[in-house]
């Protein structure tokens, strides 16, 4: 081990290391994209939710309203989003990725699994499986995480 190699003594310090390998990649690929990672999940969220309204956006993203109207501008000056009017009512507006975001945001999934694979990678199907039952017994009685 050199000097820069941290000491990991627990079992949830090393979980905390696999927790941050595994951002660290969504992170780079978020960046890669000249996104936030708040653009980023809003405009996930609007990939799976077409047609969200601002308010549920703040909801999900745990922000205010003013937060939520002006990260929406910035996707908008990018073409990301698409904010319309629903009916009469100009103050009630449904926001909408655009195909160009879509295709921006299509592929993270796919590069947090081979993230998986490749920190999973050292350990064969069964100890795979083993850790995954073992995870699954330590979280069962957990609160479960908000989307």
């Amino acid at each position: 081990m050199n000097e820069t190699t941290p000491v990991l003594t627990s079992s949830l310090e090393l979980i905390r290391w696999i927790g941050w390998a595994q951002r660290k990649v969504g992170e780079d690929w978020i960046r890669a994209r000249e996104l936030s990672h708040e653009q980023a999940f809003v405009l996930g969220y609007l990939v799976q939710n077409p047609g969200a309204i601002q308010r549920d956006i703040a909801e999900i993203s745990r922000t205010s309203a003013a937060s939520v109207s002006s990260l929406l501008q910035g996707l908008e000056r990018r073409e990301l989003v698409d904010r319309r009017t629903e009916g009469d009512n100009a103050r009630s507006k449904r926001v909408y990725a655009t195909p160009s975001g879509t295709e921006l945001i299509a592929g993270f999934d796919i590069a947090m699994r081979a993230a998986d694979d490749v920190i999973l990678a050292p350990l064969n199907d069964s100890e795979r499986e083993t850790l995954h039952t073992l995870l699954t017994k330590v979280t069962a009685e957990l609160p479960q995480p908000t989307r």
